[in-house]
């Protein structure tokens, strides 16, 4: 009888990509809430908010709904139970991104005409964003996006954030947290797209959107201007 050989082929585990953000931001209860400001919610226009209610955690001031619209079976909270709650789980989620190791420093680089891999991304100051940047997922549909920033986050009217190789249909949609460090200006006409989680006030000019995402400031107020926001799932 002949002697049988028995080879083992060992196949290493896949590596992550280098630039690879290997966690969510976990947002939890505040997930419920598309728009939320901690001093107040002020509209200006015809603002229509989907997918997410709108709060605020430390006062009742929510002014100009309507003529704001918050579609059902979403509501405005002022300063109720589930905003407080919000709040608490907001800084715990703008803490852990703060925490998360840098993948990458694009400090003084503006964030217009960038195609970015997922990863976390840092800016020791102020960021910028005049144009369009591109996300590219890679075919990954859990892909993730993080935005360190240390002070503001402005974006220049027109601009726009734009997700591609999603992988989950036709239809690309990204993971992306925004963790700014004071307060953030979304210009006129803009198209951005994520979660904003800003230290103090966050404003949105006249006709911006943000898709996928909300617009949640820890110790701010949010201002908002015939605007259109779509909570992500």
């Amino acid at each position: 009888m002949k002697n049988k050989t028995l080879v083992l082929l060992v196949v290493p585990p896949k590596r992550p990509e280098p630039g690879a953000a290997r966690s969510r931001v976990k947002l939890h209860s505040a997930a419920r809430f598309a728009v939320l400001g901690a001093t107040a919610v002020e509209n200006t226009g015809e603002t229509a908010v989907h997918g997410g209610d709108v709060g605020t955690s430390h006062s009742r001031e929510i002014i100009g709904f309507p003529p704001g619209t918050v579609s059902p079976p979403h509501t405005t909270r002022a300063a109720d139970g589930a905003a407080q709650q919000a709040h608490a789980d907001l800084t715990a989620a703008y803490s852990a991104a703060a925490a998360m190791p840098s993948t990458h420093d694009l400090s003084g680089h503006d964030l217009g005409g960038l195609t970015l891999l997922p990863g976390v991304y840092r800016f020791s100051s102020a960021a910028t964003l005049n144009g369009t940047l591109t996300l590219n997922n890679q075919g990954d549909p859990k892909a993730k996006f993080v935005f360190k920033i240390g002070t503001t986050l402005t974006t220049g009217s027109d601009s726009s954030v734009i997700s591609i190789n999603g992988g989950r249909g036709p239809e690309t949609k990204s993971d992306v947290t925004w963790q700014v460090g004071t307060s953030v200006n979304i210009g006129a006409d803009s198209a951005f797209e994520g979660n904003i989680l800003a230290h103090d006030d966050i404003m949105m000019s006249a006709d911006a959107s943000i898709r996928d995402g909300s617009a949640l400031s820890e110790g701010g107020e949010v201002t908002l201007d015939s605007n259109q926001i779509t909570k992500g799932s």
